[in-house]
This record gives C-alpha cells, sequence and structure tokens, in this order.
C-alpha cells in the first residue's frame, strides 16, 4: 500500500509525535503507511502525490487570520508552502484530508472567510450531519449526532463557494466540507481520544485557549466525553484511498 502523508504544523516535539500517534490510532494505519512530515519544524520537501495514497493536515499553533504583520516568518513560510501544495492538489482532486488548521488552510485556499467569530474552547461539542453529510462515504456508519473535540481561536465563517457542507455545531456552524469529490476539512479533531487532548492542554497551557489555573478542572471534564464515533471518519478516508 502506498503510504499517506501526514503534515504537522506542530513545532513542539511531544505535539507533533503525539499528533501522529493519534492519527494512527484513530486511522488503524502502521507506522510504515502514515509517513510523518515536520513542516512547522522545517521546509516542506517535494511530495510525489503519485507515491502516495493522501495527504492529511493536522492542527498547529498557527491561524490563517492572524493580521500579516503579527505572523513568524515560519508561520508565513508554512502557509506559503501548504498553499503551493494545495494548488495541485485541488487541481487534481487529490484525496486530502484537513483538521482544524486544515480547515482554515483548505478554506482560505478556495475563497472561503476564517475569522474570530467561532472560535470554541476546548472540550467535546455535539456535531450534527447535513443532508448532504448523511450521503458522504466519509461519514458512512456515522449516527446524526456525535460528540468530538474541539479547541480553536479561528473557524470557517464563510464556505468556500466550491465546497459542501457536511457537519455543522451550535457554536460553530462549519465544522466538516466537502471540496470538489475527494478534498475534506473538518473544524473538529477526528484524531483526538482521552489522552492526546489531556497531552496537548497540559502542552499548550499558556497558549491563551483557556486560563492555565484551568487545567485540572478541564481536565477532568474532557475525561468524560464520549469521542469514539469521530476515529470512523478516518478509518472511511484509509478504506476509500488506500491504494
Amino acid at each position: 500500500m502506498k503510504p499517506f502523508v501526514l503534515l504537522s504544523t506542530r513545532p513542539e516535539d511531544e505535539a507533533a509525535f503525539n499528533e501522529y500517534d493519534g492519527f494512527l490510532r484513530a486511522s488503524g494505519l502502521q507506522r510504515a503507511h502514515l509517513r510523518l512530515i515536520r513542516v512547522g519544524a522545517a521546509p516542506l520537501p517535494p511530495i510525489d502525490l503519485d507515491a502516495h495514497s493522501g495527504v492529511i493536515v493536522g492542527g498547529g499553533p498557527f491561524n490563517s487570520s492572524d493580521p500579516a504583520e503579527s505572523k513568524s516568518d515560519d508561520q508565513r513560510r508554512v502557509e506559503a508552502e501548504l498553499s503551493a501544495l494545495l494548488d495541485d492538489v485541488v487541481e487534481r482532486d487529490y484525496p486530502f484530508l484537513g483538521a482544524c488548521y486544515g480547515i482554515g488552510t483548505l478554506g482560505v485556499h478556495q475563497g472561503g472567510l476564517i475569522d474570530r467569530t467561532y472560535g470554541e474552547p476546548v472540550g467535546a461539542v455535539p456535531i450534527s450531519v447535513t443532508e448532504a453529510g448523511s450521503a458522504d462515504p466519509l461519514l458512512a456508519g456515522m449516527p446524526a449526532t456525535f460528540d468530538a473535540f474541539v479547541g480553536h481561536k479561528e473557524a470557517c465563517t464563510v464556505l468556500p463557494p466550491s465546497a459542501v457542507l457536511l457537519a455543522s455545531a451550535p457554536d460553530c456552524p462549519v465544522q466538516m466540507f466537502r471540496v470538489r469529490s475527494n478534498l475534506y476539512a473538518t473544524q473538529f479533531h477526528p484524531e483526538l481520544d482521552h489522552d492526546g487532548i489531556v497531552t496537548r492542554i497540559r502542552i499548550y497551557k499558556h497558549a491563551g485557549y483557556f486560563p492555565p489555573e484551568e487545567v485540572d478542572d478541564l481536565i477532568g471534564r474532557v475525561m468524560l466525553a464520549d469521542v469514539g464515533e469521530p476515529p470512523r471518519i478516518l478509518r472511511n478516508f484509509v478504506a476509500r484511498y488506500a491504494r
């Protein structure tokens, strides 16, 4: 099987490798079939799309809607590299799944509005599948409503003209969309289980997602969440596109 590639924008070693392990567990892939490229730590090398089954972009510390003058050199580099890759990916309608930061990346590339209107605190939220989503193969077998972990400062306020809305939530209307036939993005994290989100809570304690003094209470709340359904989306992605 040709491997999938995970592009991680997280500069912290622990966060990047924890994210990689989360995608492995949720997707059911073996390490030989998921290649990690840490674009947050070094320039993106050339990727031969024909040698891979699909591209996955995880979350990270960057916000697409940050003012240009506030973006670091690394953020500008990552945005330029991912945009150039998406030029090819979109043209080919190549299998792509972006989670959290990935929805901002694909959304901006396709002309959507990404801003801070619908940021959500760290925790589990109810995700509702739209009529179009119920017919989409990536959501096959999913219940009409399921819980998933979120935690983001920005979100997609206006869908790209080319996008189809697949899932929504009360406080963040755009939770999942599709572009063309094979490009997907989720605002929620389909890869995150309890251990994964606790690790991120500790790593990003001082990143402005929540008051640092609330860490213990926050961990107690997320440990009660039932987030068993979202990994099915990753398994469906792998089953559909592995080649």
